[in-house]
């Protein structure tokens, strides 16, 4: 069997397919969305086109008979509806590039979809928590003497106290930085909910106690790159030689999982900051200046109070 053609958001056709030069740069920018998500939906679509392929049927453009024969085959095969639902939103933005109408646009496709996600559920699993005590803990046991030691130091507790992404966390550039006498004011880039790039701040604040303090931790950090501009976070080579080569968003989560066990990812150095505070009493709108989400709804989805002691209304009932 021939090797099918990739399916691609930006194939000749109809539609914003055809613009070429700084045009399909905005098309493809339009598109395409964050880094991450491009990525991925470019993997879908090759997924796609070799199962269409297989089956006979055309990948673009895509039945409703296509589309579910190709989600069932995911679905059966144990993938999350999560990563279904990606599957079909590059699939749905392949079809807009050409111009052409969606199969997962289809009322009986979204009948077919509440059908996969009753049988398969759509709990996500979710990066835990850890607690604050946990933290402080680790941040104390610390060999700051290295300068690996120096730089995780700073690095798991501005991404606890900036509740930061590890992409926002691998970007982050010295310049990026503002001390002030009262707090560090960090300046933001693109991100996940801000792919537009507005001007978006975070402010974090010293701590009393100095080895747990993110502000001292970092600057100790930056003595050591000895620059004024260029990534804050980098590789070391044989542990102790400071590189020009920012760190990966893998490396990200690797140093938390080497530091806090294989259950938590990079991820939980935000879910566990909106935990903490909430707990602390701070209500969503403070929470979400800082985590710069847009509704309510993502903290509570990020809230892990999976302890029925925490944060539970029949300790207020006055009994």
């Amino acid at each position: 069997m021939e090797k099918p053609d990739a399916v691609t958001l930006h194939a000749v056709g109809h539609g914003l397919a055809h613009h070429t030069g700084a045009a399909a740069r905005y098309v493809e920018a339009g598109l395409s969305g964050a880094a991450n998500t491009a990525r991925a939906y470019a993997a879908d679509l090759k997924r796609f086109g070799a199962w269409c392929a297989g089956h006979g049927f055309e990948a673009l453009p895509a039945s409703v008979d296509a589309l579910v024969g190709f989600v069932t085959s995911l679905a059966e095969a144990g993938k999350k509806v999560a990563t279904i639902e990606r599957h079909y939103a590059a699939i749905s933005k392949a079809h807009a590039v050409r111009g052409v109408a969606s199969p997962t646009d289809d009322k009986q496709f979204k009948i077919f979809m509440d059908g996969v996600r009753r049988v398969h559920g759509v709990r996500q699993k979710q990066a835990p928590a850890f607690s604050l005590a946990q933290l402080k803990r680790l941040v104390r046991g610390l060999d700051t003497k290295t300068v690996a030691g120096l730089r995780d130091r700073a690095l798991l507790l501005l991404g606890f106290t900036g509740a930061f992404r590890r992409s926002e966390l691998t970007a982050l550039n010295v310049q990026d930085l503002r001390f002030t006498d009262d707090c560090l004011i960090v300046s933001l880039g693109k991100s996940k909910t801000n792919q537009l790039g507005d001007y978006e701040e975070k402010a974090i604040f010293y701590s009393p106690e100095p080895a747990v303090c993110p502000i001292r931790s970092l600057r100790a950090w930056l003595e050591q790159l000895e620059r004024i501009e260029g990534p804050v976070f980098v590789m070391l080579r044989k542990g102790s030689r400071i590189t020009a080569n920012r760190l990966s968003d893998q490396t990200v989560n690797l140093l938390v999982q080497r530091y806090l066990g294989p259950k938590y990812s990079a991820h939980s150095l935000r879910a566990s900051f909106v935990t903490v505070a909430k707990l602390n009493g701070a209500d969503d709108s403070e929470i979400m200046n800082q985590t710069k989400h847009k509704t309510s709804e993502m903290i509570r989805r990020y809230t892990r109070l999976d302890n029925v002691q925490q944060h539970n209304a029949a300790q207020k009932l006055g009994l």
